[in-house]
């Protein structure tokens, strides 16, 4: 993705969507670069305790000698029955897998000069059947067009095409749209997956890779741009996953996009090698990779919590010599009220509440759940606590920015309530990944708001560097600590008042933001060997900077919102730029529908998609392996966080948004992020309403 150029700038070589494409916001494509590694010893083996290192060959392996982390892989990679088709296509083509050398040559393949080009046209129209290019006017001779057209069914503007709720008919008007052809071809296989023609959805993206790979498309909005051909990729792969009763493989396959940070599409260089798919035996199911066989090839850390790389390139988290996957979620239980703009300690206050006068602390002891939605504790719903709700779920993390003084440079202990979080991890199995932000919102730093945090100022750098290192040394030692975190999207775009949203100037100056990391990443492993440091990335902006100057770093991690259907490429692209394993420091999607209201089916959908992304690129899994885990977005619902509803803010649960999402409705609704609600909020901060999308990660990970 790219952020926005003027307009004047524009070429006729990118499309301007009018309407309807905020599907995909977040995809971002970046330059292809290796990591920093230090080589150890090819003896150097895992060291796991028993019941972890039980693997035996990758033949016999069974899941039930797995860790519990490696289950989920099995579980999740035995994918989904094919769904019955919602229509049926008049010509579906002669050939399921189109053998492209057949009708066409291919030109620099892995290099920036790639092309197709097709030397018997009415042979490939044959094969590919009606639609898929180059055949899309084939639907012409389908009687169900003829039908739809003589009924006026296929006037809406293609951009509105999937709002009609019809894929058949959003399939016609696509493949008849005028439109840039590439742009065409990645929405006809859209529709077509939609409609649940997946086999002929794969022939599609296929086509759109071999045929248009460097197609560009804008947001309606302007503010990005994405290209279609990666997308396709991802797409592919997952539906291969999901769908194995097909028998069907994606090979090779690789896209890199260099200059892909900046605002000029004339200066990427784009080297596709487009793969091939290839049959495969349906019956075949995949066996997770013993890592107990492998070598150890770099290892990061020295004590409670190491991260390991093997030599097939896959990443892993030990925790006291076991295997770890982060199963996390962003928790902050903020009472209906209270806000930045009535308490500037508003995020740490849920530490200390206790406002039944029971002496527990009111969210994480006293939270209970209304369990028949009808707005009162009546019988039968007793206390619980978020805590042992966390715990059923499987919760094994919290992201916890927290400890900085109000307004002013420093750690404030008093920020912290240290014996709580103890309890948290003593008694509900719950660690803390840490966070300090660096100088994102100017906290730290001592900016002031309107300048924002610069990352070339030294006092800047000073105050910020003494803030973590009073924060780490105070902090240290807890038995609740599983990882520090530095920043939090403190790389964000600029606008043009030169500084981000974050109210920092990372962006116009990567490098010395990356060398700065890296000096704090470096002071924190001299105060503290026992425990990683990540950094809070906005998706994959600054990587090539990261992996030049920031070899301190251990944990990429991510805040990434990419659509419905999971990450895509994104643990492939962080492979390529900078090779650290990847937390998703932050994923999720809000449970409100424009127009409809609360939507938890949308929304626990869109976490299922996520979750199964985060799992099949884990170490031992079938993708890029370099997955330890990932954060959701977030606990509870925030009554805060959306001011510009014309409603008082903290007080009303606001449906207002002005933002442009990939979510269900393509907006985002800030103050419906919860896997779980406060209700009408008259009971916050105790009422709770479990979401669906609470049950699933339950059924999943839960006890």
């Amino acid at each position: 993705m790219k952020r926005r150029r003027p307009l004047r700038e524009r070429g006729g070589k990118i499309n301007l969507i009018p309407g309807g494409a905020g599907i995909l916001l977040s995809l971002l494509l970046l330059s292809a670069c290796g990591g920093n590694r230090t080589p150890l010893s090819n003896a150097d083996k895992v060291s796991e305790s028993p019941a972890s290192s039980k693997g035996v060959s990758k033949r016999s392996v069974k899941s039930t000698e797995l860790d519990p982390y490696t289950q989920l892989i099995v579980r999740f990679t035995k994918g989904f029955r094919l769904p019955k088709p919602k229509f049926s296509l008049f010509d579906s083509g002669s050939e399921e897998i189109i053998d492209y050398k057949k009708y066409g040559r291919f030109h620099g393949v892995g290099t920036n000069e790639f092309r197709y080009e097709i030397t018997d046209y009415e042979g490939l129209r044959k094969a590919v059947g009606e639609g898929i290019p180059p055949n899309e006017d084939g639907v012409k001779n389908d009687p169900a067009y003829r039908e739809m057209a003589e009924k006026n069914l296929l006037g809406v503007t293609h951009w509105d095409a999937f709002k009609t709720g019809d894929p058949h008919r959003a399939f016609f008007i696509w493949a008849t749209a005028p439109e840039d052809p590439g742009v065409r071809s990645y929405f006809i296989a859209e529709a077509l997956e939609r409609g649940g023609l997946i086999r002929q959805a794969v022939r599609a993206y296929y086509a759109s890779i071999v045929q248009f790979p460097r197609t560009a498309v804008w947001s309606a909005s302007g503010d990005f741009v994405w290209y279609t051909a990666p997308v396709a990729m991802a797409a592919i792969r997952r539906l291969c996953n999901d769908y194995p009763e097909m028998g069907l493989e994606y090979k090779g396959g690789e896209i890199t996009i260099e200059n892909g940070h900046d605002v000029d599409l004339d200066n990427d260089i784009i080297k596709v090698d487009p793969g091939k798919i290839v049959k495969r035996d349906p019956t075949k199911r995949f066996r997770p990779i013993d890592l107990t066989s492998r070598k150890i090839v770099e290892r990061r850390g020295e004590g409670t919590v190491q991260l390991i790389r093997y030599d097939n390139g896959h990443w892993r988290m030990l925790v006291d010599g076991k295997p770890f996957v982060v199963r996390g979620v962003t928790y902050a239980p903020t009472k209906v009220g209270l806000g930045p703009f009535t308490d500037p300690r508003f995020a740490s206050d849920w530490m200390f509440r206790d406002e039944n006068k029971n002496g527990r602390i009111d969210a994480p002891y006293d939270a209970w759940v209304d369990k028949n939605g009808n707005g009162e504790q009546d019988e039968g719903e007793e206390a619980v606590g978020d805590f042992q709700l966390m715990k059923e779920m499987g919760i094994n993390a919290i992201r916890l920015y927290a400890g900085n003084k109000p307004g002013e440079p420093g750690y404030d202990s008093s920020d912290i309530n240290a014996p709580l979080l103890r309890e948290l991890y003593e008694k509900f199995g719950i660690r803390v990944i840490m966070g300090d932000f660096l100088g994102a919102y100017t906290v730290g730093s001592g900016a002031t708001w309107e300048e924002g945090t610069d990352y070339t100022n030294p006092q800047h750098l000073a105050n910020m560097k003494r803030t973590v290192r009073e924060k780490v040394e105070a902090l240290k030692d807890e038995p609740f600590l599983l990882m520090w975190l530095l920043g939090n999207e403190n790389n964000m775009p600029m606008t043009e008042a030169h500084t981000n949203a974050t109210r920092t100037n990372a962006g116009a100056y990567p490098e010395a933001y990356a060398r700065f990391v890296n000096e704090v990443a470096e002071m924190i492993h001299e105060l503290d060997p026992n425990h990683p440091v990540a950094i809070g990335n906005l998706e994959t902006y600054l990587t090539k900077e990261y992996n030049r100057f920031s070899p301190e770093i251990d944990v990429f991690g991510v805040n990434a919102y990419r659509g419905g259907k999971g990450f895509g490429d994104l643990f492939r692209e962080i492979q390529r730029s900078f090779d650290r394993p990847v937390l998703v420091t932050e994923y999720g999607c809000d449970a409100y529908f424009e127009g409809r209201g609360e939507d938890q089916v949308g929304q626990a959908s869109y976490h299922e998609y996520a979750l199964r992304d985060i799992v099949l690129n884990q170490a031992a899994g079938p993708r890029a392996g370099n997955s330890i885990g990932g954060v959701i977005f977030e606990w509870l619902d925030e009554w805060w966080k959306n001011t510009k509803g014309g409603v008082e803010p903290g007080i009303v649960h606001d449906t207002h948004s002005e933002a442009a999402m990939p979510f269900p409705d393509g907006l985002a609704h800030e103050e419906w992020f919860g896997i779980v609600g406060q209700g009408s909020g008259k009971h916050s901060p105790f009422e709770r309403r479990l979401r669906k999308a609470y049950f699933m990660y339950r059924s999943y990970w839960g006890t």
